[in-house]
């Protein structure tokens, strides 16, 4: 019997998988493993909204993955398995998404264990990850910050705003090298930062390990930052009923990003305080604790008794910006 072109796929991802040393994709359903509480996290990527119809498909895959794996990085959480939703014109190279996905998958331990497929206009990604509590560790939540707790960054912020104006501005990405010709004149360093601030974009770092270190001290707060520090930050402070003092001069902003913001017409604290997509870690722990220097933390600040959201610049403390991403505002 002949196979269409979906059970054509569906075959070839099957034996992909059984290479892999996966083999719980062929049912209507995935029997998993219930050994005790699994952390659950959903998101989507969208075609024209969260990345170009151009973008290669194998780094659509390694951004949905990189970006629900940050949701899991800030409970703490070990990954486990996922299900993918794809839903893509006939002409999308499903197979060098679905390779690229195993692929990465595979380096942080994530198993294919179902999904769907559908035609559509346009890409339309929607995975959800299941994670596991690491040994020893324990679940991170928003809402564990206390008053004189040391606030710290994971990661850096504003540099995935600063990839994705460059490439509105006119850089591309072919193979593996990144194009800054179109935006000037730059000079070395520039063009390390630029290039450097392209690949975060698209293929942003989840901070796991990060997470799993905070799991298994006697107390933390954790959040992602995909919509912005800013918001974010607000976010972390309303759950723990706590407020905050950010200092803007202790955050990671090398000054070939201030000139790079200038290139494409951006002010550097709005893509640092409300850019968004930055997919690192804010937490607090109490201030007698500090992350091993191999995680490369950064303290920028503390958590208050005032309820306000507050920064510091130089002498100057004002309330921290209304910055960030609302996806229900156009």
């Amino acid at each position: 019997m002949s196979l269409g072109p979906e059970d054509r796929l569906h075959t070839w991802l099957r034996q992909r998988l059984r290479r892999a040393g996966f083999d719980r994709l062929g049912d209507d359903g995935a029997i998993l493993p219930a050994a005790g509480p699994w952390a659950v996290t959903q998101d989507h990527q969208i075609e024209n909204v969260h990345f170009s119809a151009e973008l290669d498909p194998r780094l659509v895959a390694r951004r949905l993955l990189a970006v629900n794996l940050s949701d899991l990085a800030a409970m703490g959480a070990r990954p486990a398995f996922a299900f993918l939703a794809l839903s893509c014109p006939p002409d999308f190279d499903a197979r060098r998404f679905l390779e690229s996905f195993i692929a990465a998958g595979q380096r942080f331990g994530v198993e294919l264990a179902g999904g769907d497929l559908a035609r559509n206009d346009k890409i339309t990604t929607v995975l959800t990850l299941l994670g596991t509590l690491p040994p020893g560790g324990d679940w991170l939540t928003r809402s564990n910050a206390r008053p004189d707790d040391r606030l710290w960054l994971a990661g850096a912020v504003g540099l995935s705003a600063l990839g994705r104006c460059l490439l509105e501005s006119g850089a591309r990405v072919a193979a593996r090298s990144v194009d800054l010709s179109a935006i000037g004149e730059l000079t070395r360093r520039e063009e390390q930062l630029g290039r450097r601030a392209v690949r975060c974009h698209l293929a942003p770092r989840p901070q796991l390990e990060v997470g799993w270190w905070l799991g298994s001290q006697q107390r933390a707060a954790a959040i992602d930052i995909s919509d912005g520090l800013a918001i974010d930050l607000r976010r972390l402070c309303r759950e723990s009923r706590v407020g905050a003092l950010i200092q803007v001069e202790s955050l990671p902003i090398p000054k070939e990003f201030i000139s790079l913001c200038r290139k494409v017409g951006r002010p550097e604290l709005d893509l640092v305080l409300g850019g968004g997509e930055d997919y690192a870690l804010l937490f607090s722990i109490p201030a007698s604790a500090s992350p091993p220097r191999s995680l490369r933390c950064t303290p920028i600040g503390a958590v208050t008794a005032d309820p306000r959201v507050l920064m510091s610049l130089g002498e100057l403390v004002r309330p921290l910006p209304e910055a960030g991403w609302d996806h229900f505002i156009l």
